[in-house]
């Protein structure tokens, strides 16, 4: 599995957001399909809301692949 650090200059991002501006998604309505479909992980568990907040610390894994979001 491999992991990337995201950073946020902002308190939070939401889960929709992160997957599109992290790259993982092309656009946000991938994203949505994604999440809605239970394929997002967040801190281990399947997060099937799209504005779920997203914190420093969080991890957030879709495939093989996990984002540890920190902040600048």
């Amino acid at each position: 599995m491999n992991k990337e650090l995201f950073y946020i200059e902002t308190e939070f991002i939401k889960l929709q957001d992160l997957l599109k501006f992290s790259g993982l998604t092309e656009t946000g309505g991938q994203a949505k399909i994604l999440i809605q479909d239970g394929c997002v992980l967040v801190n281990g568990q399947v997060c099937t809301m799209r504005g779920k907040k997203i914190r420093q610390g969080d991890k957030v894994t879709l495939d093989d692949l996990t984002l540890e979001v920190r902040e600048y």
